[in-house]
């Protein structure tokens, strides 16, 4: 399986990850199974940027998972696709750190490069053939 697969799975697991460290950054003070979501809306700091960290890579997510199979399917070089797939991966963890370290300036370059980096997989198959 092509390594930009993996990417995906990665990136697929980065929300869950996120909210993970958005429970367990509470203390998980009067955590509410049951409503959740409106429990995290209560949250701050590293707890609520965590949250904020898991929502954007559920934003994500969808983008670059449409861009690697597209770029795969129309046969752009698997090298290529797989190399940007792990900047990816890579900026989007730098993203996660500066999210969580309330580095917002430089979570917006991560998330800008990040994005970029999704529209030349996108591109691949127009411009490499």
């Amino acid at each position: 399986m092509p390594i930009a697969f993996w990417c995906v799975l990665l990136a697929g697991l980065m929300p869950v990850l996120t909210v993970a460290i958005a429970k367990a950054g509470s203390g998980r003070r009067g955590f509410d199974n049951h409503d959740p979501r409106a429990w995290l809306e209560k949250q701050s700091g590293r707890a609520r940027r965590a949250d904020m960290a898991h929502r954007n890579h559920f934003e994500a997510f969808p983008f670059f998972a449409a861009a690697v199979l597209s770029a795969s399917y129309l046969a752009a070089p698997q090298a290529r696709i797989d190399e940007l797939a792990m900047v990816f991966i890579v900026i989007r963890i730098a993203y996660t750190i500066c999210y969580l370290t309330d580095r917002a300036t430089l979570r917006t370059l991560c998330w800008t490069i990040g994005m970029l980096t999704v529209i030349g997989i996108f591109l691949l198959p127009v411009f490499v053939h």
